[in-house]
């Protein structure tokens, strides 16, 4: 097991399955994952499904958001920078997946993170 080398304070979301855990889970699992999103595909022969990618401090994560539940969580998939994602685990070619089921934009969570540095930085001042 990893040691925890991340600052005791960070603001983290609960709950949340590290990336480098999801192989864990069995196929069909329902769980959640939080991170980063460092790109949204929604290509067109895709028939409307959204493939987003997001990153935490463990690695990446596959999501897959079907048309149905994009117009449901549109907000949050369009302008999100930080999501938590619940869904199903799906393996597929040795690929993992969350097929998601809920989307929630806690990018609010990013500026508590800046406020903390800048509070770090500003005691390291002399």
């Amino acid at each position: 097991m990893e040691p925890d080398i991340r600052p005791p304070d960070w603001p983290r979301p609960p709950d949340c399955l590290p990336h480098h855990m999801l192989h864990l889970p069995h196929e069909g699992a329902r769980i959640c994952v939080a991170g980063l999103v460092l790109v949204r595909q929604r290509p067109g022969t895709a028939k409307g499904v959204i493939f987003i990618t997001l990153e935490d401090e463990f690695g990446v994560c596959n999501v897959v958001v079907w048309q149905k539940l994009y117009q449901k969580y549109r907000r949050a998939v369009i302008s999100g920078r930080l999501l938590r994602v619940t869904g199903r685990i799906q393996r597929e070619a040795g690929v993992v997946h969350v097929v998601a089921e809920h989307v929630e934009d806690i990018s609010p969570m990013l500026d508590e993170l800046v406020r903390l540095h800048e509070g770090a930085k500003a005691g390291d001042q002399p």
